[in-house]
């Protein structure tokens, strides 16, 4: 709530500042007589203020007049639309709406939507100059699209487009609960969140270790390339295979990453990111990229092996095609500003020509004996009973189970125990759920 009071009292000021910017660009373009030459105000000084508005605008906006001014435009026509009601002013010679205010109307009466002549008719009036630079500022490719800040419907000229907030804009405001973007054919991917710890992830001491070196970049990096002066040798971002057998620990490494460092850890869909219509692949996921960078995110590409695995000469178009979207994602990945982990089950499966882009490879093993005895411990539930005849020592060295499986086999064991009346888990509810294991990996034991 706190947070909330302190973006709402910012944005009071910027909409004080509209509507003295409304009110002088009328008086200007209209020249109403006996009003002394109007001046165009500038914008409130919020350098002091610590709201996540104003953070935004740091972050985000900057000293971009432009950028600001559009960006508050479509905040007024979201939360306080009655300061556009000027917009609704007739032209009394020909009977007809003005043509230079722009805008969408909702019937006669209806209420007004910006669209980019508004905007451009706000800070310029008939200026050239100020429409090209709206038309720039507005394009799909424009810093306001790629960051998911405001939009103009797809494929319409932006001029006469209607402007509209990005679907979280007002959350990163601290205006309104955050909710992310929805996964879709438009946006292949996906937040992964976790509500457990590092304490419960048991990992070789070799993988945990390396691990470490990808949490002090996020912490130490911008330090090292802008302090330290290393970006005139290094790439920007961060880039780490995780390979290794499912179930031991890679998707979860990764939502503790970003549980630790405070940042939302995305995973993209493959099979989102495949589109029956060329060029919507690299539209699809340059909208990640981007919103993925201008936000912090952290990216998790499963089943990498799928999109970067090796691949032979190109024999049909569709190989051709399929070739050009991995030549995309390498570009995105290799200039992306931020930290991509790309996770595979085997490590000779990804391109040797794409293995050599990562600064980190990390094998992710079958956990050891004494590994798997922790994962056994860790996993069996608080108020679970164990029979007599269950030795866990010996499970761990009989049994080659991955994390994931031995979470699957007490699974199964413990609602087993449950069925029988709650009776405690005993060897043969185990050996039972290790079976069924085993014949999911198309193993016998």
């Amino acid at each position: 709530m706190a947070a909330r009071q302190a973006s709402t009292r910012d944005l009071e000021r910027e909409f004080d500042w509209f509507a003295r910017l409304l009110d002088a660009r009328f008086q200007l373009y209209f020249q109403l007589e006996g009003t002394p030459p109007a001046a165009m105000p500038p914008p409130p000084d919020l350098g002091a203020s610590d709201s996540a508005y104003a953070q935004f605008l740091h972050e985000h906006i900057r000293d971009d007049l432009l950028a600001r001014t559009a960006l508050v435009l479509v905040l007024v026509q979201a939360l306080r639309p009655r300061l556009l009601d000027l917009f609704h002013t007739r032209n009394s010679t020909f009977d007809r709406r003005f043509t230079e205010f722009g805008g969408v109307r909702a019937g006669t009466d209806g209420d007004f939507t910006p669209t980019g002549e508004t905007l451009a008719f706000l800070l310029g009036g008939d200026s050239l100059d100020t429409r090209l630079a709206v038309i720039d500022l507005l394009a799909e490719e424009g810093m306001l699209a790629r960051a998911d800040i405001l939009h103009t419907a797809p494929g319409e000229e932006p001029m006469r487009s209607a402007l509209r907030l990005g679907r979280d804009t007002l959350a990163r405001m601290a205006l309104v609960d955050a909710t992310g973007p929805a996964i879709g054919t438009n946006f292949p991917a996906q937040r992964i969140e976790t509500a457990l710890d590092w304490s419960d992830l048991v990992l070789h001491p070799g993988t945990r270790a390396q691990i470490g070196e990808i949490a002090a970049w996020i912490e130490h990096g911008t330090t090292l390339m802008h302090e330290w002066g290393m970006q005139r040798l290094l790439r920007p971002g961060y880039r780490s295979l995780f390979y290794g057998p499912p179930g031991t620990g890679k998707t979860m490494t990764a939502a503790l990453l970003g549980v630790s460092t405070g940042r939302p850890v995305y995973k993209i869909d493959l099979s989102l990111v495949i589109s029956k219509y060329i060029g919507e692949t690299e539209k699809n996921l340059a909208r990640v990229f981007d919103q993925a960078q201008s936000r912090g995110w952290l990216l998790f590409f499963d089943e990498a092996d799928a999109l970067f695995g090796k691949r032979g000469e190109s024999k049909d178009a569709h190989d051709r095609y399929a070739n050009q979207e991995v030549a995309f994602l390498l570009q995105r990945i290799e200039t992306f500003d931020g930290i991509a982990i790309l996770a595979s089950n085997y490590r000779d499966n990804i391109d040797e020509a794409f293995a050599r882009r990562f600064e980190s490879i990390i094998h992710f093993p079958l956990p050891r004996a004494e590994e798997r005895r922790e994962l056994w411990r860790k996993a069996l539930p608080a108020m679970a009973q164990l029979a007599d005849d269950v030795d866990l020592d010996a499970l761990s060295r009989e049994h080659g189970l991955t994390g994931g499986a031995i979470v699957n086999a007490i699974r199964f064991a413990a609602l087993a125990s449950l069925a029988d009346g709650g009776r405690p888990i005993g060897r043969a509810h185990l050996l039972q759920a290790i079976r069924r294991e085993y014949a999911k990996e198309g193993r016998s034991g």
